[in-house]
C-alpha cells in the first residue's frame, strides 16, 4: 500500500507540474520555483508533514519537499538563534540539495541548448 500511496501522490505533483506546462505561458524553470515556494509555504503551516505521511517518498522526492525543508530549517534556526536564523536555517537545513541543484544545473547548462517558451 506504501507503493500505491507514493505513486499517487508524486503523479499528482507531476500531473499539477505538467497541467502548468500545457495550459499556461511558465517556463519550466519559473514552474520550479513555484512548485518550491508553495513546498515552503505549505511546510511552514505544518501541512506537508501530513503528505508526507500519506505519500512517503512520492511527497519527500519533489521539489516542494525541498521547500519544506527550507522552511523546517528556517523555523528551527529562527526559534534557536532568532532573527539570524531566518538567513541561515535554510542554508545549513538544505546545503545537500543547494549544492546538487547547482552542480547539475550547471552540468545541464553545459550539455543542452536552453530555449524559452513563446
Amino acid at each position: 500500500m506504501n507503493y500505491i500511496s507514493a505513486f499517487i501522490v508524486g503523479g499528482l505533483i507531476c500531473v499539477i507540474g505538467q497541467i502548468l506546462i500545457d495550459v499556461t505561458k511558465l517556463t519550466p524553470g519559473r514552474i520550479l520555483v513555484v512548485f518550491v515556494v508553495l513546498g515552503a509555504i505549505v511546510g511552514s503551516f505544518g501541512w506537508y508533514d501530513k503528505l508526507i505521511e500519506i505519500g512517503g517518498a512520492g511527497a519527500t522526492v519533489p521539489l516542494p519537499s525541498f521547500g519544506n525543508a527550507l522552511a523546517k530549517s528556517a523555523i528551527k534556526e529562527v526559534k534557536e538563534n532568532g532573527l539570524i536564523g531566518a538567513f541561515t536555517g535554510g542554508i545549513k537545513g538544505a546545503a545537500a540539495g543547494i549544492t546538487a541543484s547547482i552542480f547539475f544545473g550547471y552540468l545541464m547548462a553545459l550539455i543542452f541548448n536552453p530555449k524559452t517558451k513563446k
